[in-house]
């Protein structure tokens, strides 16, 4: 009898004939969803960045209306602020937290801190911007000796439109790093304790191990997470946007640039200009990342 006419022998030609198909159904899965939730808005954004109220093609229109609005310079300076902010406290905290928490490792700690660093990111991002609300607030909040010791009385001192670039960095940070923390842990595990015992051998303390080794190591972890970070935080939205109904109009509901697109689709009824804005956004998130793989050699074999 041929080996093929049993049952192990047809599974085994249907591997031959499919090889990781299991692998593929997997990604079959992923690409749909990215399909339909990210290829297709993305085009249909596209398409009304470019069309005016009739459907006819209007050129670089309605990118002019967008950069001509008196608030559009205003909500890039915004963003532009907030993601340096961020972005530097996530590079320096995160890996800084990382290297910590490594060091830890032995001592038992870890396993507990990686479950304190994570738990922030278990609020949804409204969620946890009302808990900021209630914490930034003088005459509610558990640390308003705090507040008070940094002179703030009221709630609108505290959410003065020159504090909220660090206001939103915190509550980023406080819901966001945590994830990017373990991520990092993972990433120093992958380094060879080989490399490591070499570097004690030959005299290097911790600082140097973790400053010639650890972070040059880490380097394309930090660049990706620097992507999906900037990418992240040019969409500012649910902070300012709530915090603006809180505060009844402090923060302003043209704070940042979806701010202003969600303004001009559903205030202005300008579905071209929101596009707009939200395809240079696409734009300055595409070039940044491909700006930060290029110069890091990303895709290099170590």
């Amino acid at each position: 009898m041929s080996s093929l006419s049993t049952p192990d022998g047809r599974a085994a030609a249907r591997r031959v004939r499919w090889p990781g198909r299991a692998g593929h159904g997997f990604v079959a899965a992923y690409a749909t969803l990215l399909v339909a939730f990210g290829v297709v808005p993305t085009a249909y954004a596209i398409y009304f960045a470019f069309t005016d109220a009739g459907a006819n093609f209007a050129g670089l229109r309605n990118f002019v209306t967008a950069a001509s609005d008196f608030r559009f310079a205003a909500a890039v300076g915004h963003v532009a602020l907030y993601l340096l902010f961020w972005l530097a406290a996530l590079v320096v905290f995160v890996v800084a937290l990382a290297l910590l928490l490594h060091r830890l490792a032995a001592r038992g700690l870890s396993r507990a801190l990686r479950l304190l660093y994570y738990l922030p990111g278990a609020l949804a991002g409204a969620a946890s911007v009302l808990v900021w609300l209630f914490m930034l607030d003088p005459a509610v909040s558990p640390v308003s000796f705090l507040l008070r010791a940094f002179g703030f009385g009221t709630f609108g001192e505290v959410i003065a439109i020159d504090h909220l670039p660090v206001l939103f960095t915190l509550i980023a940070f406080w819901t966001g790093a945590g994830g990017w923390i373990v991520v990092m842990y993972g990433a120093l595990n992958t380094i060879s304790p080989e490399v490591l015992e070499a570097a004690r051998i030959d005299g290097a303390g911790g600082w140097s191990t973790a400053w010639r080794i650890q972070i040059p190591l880490l380097r394309k972890w930090i660049v990706y997470m620097v992507i999906l970070a900037f990418a992240g935080g040019a969409q500012l939205f649910v902070e300012p946007q709530l915090l603006s109904q809180a505060s009844v109009g402090v923060a302003g509901r043209d704070y940042s640039l979806n701010q202003l697109s969600y303004d001009f689709a559903f205030q202005n009824n300008n579905v071209g200009t929101a596009a707009a804005v939200s395809v240079e956004l696409l734009v300055v998130g595409l070039v940044v990342a491909g700006v930060f793989v290029t110069r890091s050699r990303f895709f290099d074999a170590d």
